[in-house]
């Protein structure tokens, strides 16, 4: 059923783009489910002639549906926000390699995939996140809470909110720590983290800051960019929040904190790969690169952009040491984590 309601799909979308022979067109699959990004698109459009036709869904559901599509599917370009994810898209032959030395020049070799066979590469990361720790300033001392493994010593008791484990931006994590710790570590770092929550995970990272200022909570577990929305917002509650956490930014004196990648790939049946591959560089140049990070408060990734976002400079006080791991080793670990997940009892 799912199969059959793929094609009927792909034929609708191929309809609806295919009226004009001349007309250029992208075929783009997002999980960027940000209104900011909406601008990026309009750009796109205006400086090239090609019209974008968009499809959203979550990461999953695009991998599920290209997969289902097969050899019929329209995609164009595969937009994903998660790392692990983009492993999974590659690992699954959803994805094609290309070759842009405007991409490679651009993009750090740690945030895209390694080369293919042919010296093509499958995916390019245009934005990145930071996995930290808030907490509450008037309980909890800060440098309790500067490293990811201090949240699963016994000094934080009762403190940790956190979302679902299996959340893809905690697999993200976990994966890091596996790779950095070995499994026999990371599992009992994990056992730790079960023992220290507060109260069961739920919620997504906003309510975990959130919990962290209402005092249901000492310390949490987010994404920067939840963070720097609270940050610039007027709302009164949301400048209350600000106002009660303090933000750490783990491991700064060893291996640095945990970043996700949000990227793009060429799908591997793409009908209009070169305008694929023109997309993507636009999504490596300046004015792309500042919607993510001004628009989403995401780090850009392409070398010698700027970032003026105020709450991300708030923040860091202008620049973190991050991880340097492959994507790839955090990705291959995600099997074994939920794995140590289930062990553990981490819901």
């Amino acid at each position: 059923m799912l199969k059959k309601a793929a094609f009927a799909f792909a034929a609708t979308l191929l309809a609806a783009t295919g009226a004009s022979a001349q007309e250029q067109v992208l075929n783009l699959y997002s999980a960027r489910h940000y209104s900011t990004d909406e601008a990026l698109y309009t750009n796109f459009t205006k400086a090239t002639g090609i019209k974008i036709n968009r499809v959203d869904a979550d990461d999953a559901g695009i991998l599920a549906r290209l997969k289902a599509e097969g050899s019929a599917s329209p995609a164009d370009v595969i937009l994903l926000v998660d790392a692990a994810r983009l492993w999974k898209g590659e690992t699954e032959g959803l994805f094609q390699p290309i070759k842009s030395k405007l991409l490679e020049d651009a993009i750090p070799a740690q945030l895209r995939a390694k080369p293919a066979e042919d010296g093509g590469t499958t995916w390019f990361g245009f934005s990145t996140r930071a996995r930290v720790v808030v907490y509450d300033k008037l309980k909890v001392n800060k440098d309790d809470v500067d490293s990811y493994e201090e949240l699963a010593e016994p000094k934080n008791k009762g403190r940790l909110c956190i979302r679902s484990g299996s959340h893809p931006y905690n697999l993200s994590l976990f994966g890091a720590v596996t790779e950095h710790l070995g499994p026999v570590k990371a599992e009992a770092w994990l056992k730790g983290l079960v023992d220290n929550m507060a109260r069961p995970p739920k919620g997504g990272d906003t309510d975990q800051i959130k919990g962290v200022a209402s005092g249901e909570c000492g310390i949490a577990v987010t994404n920067t960019y939840y963070l720097a929305r609270l940050m610039r917002s007027d709302k009164p509650e949301d400048k209350a929040v600000v106002e009660r956490v303090g933000v750490v930014f783990p491991n700064q004196s060893s291996w640095g904190t945990h970043v996700n990648v949000a990227g793009g790939a060429v799908a591997k049946n793409a009908p209009n790969r070169a305008n694929a591959i023109k997309f993507l560089e636009y999504l490596a140049g300046a004015e792309a690169q500042n919607y993510f990070a001004n628009g989403n408060n995401e780090w850009p990734t392409a070398r010698g952009v700027q970032v003026s976002n105020p709450a991300l400079k708030a923040m860091t006080g202008g620049s973190f040491k991050s991880e340097t791991i492959p994507i790839s080793a955090v990705g291959m670990n995600q099997v074994k984590v939920q794995q140590m997940l289930d062990r553990v009892g981490f819901k």
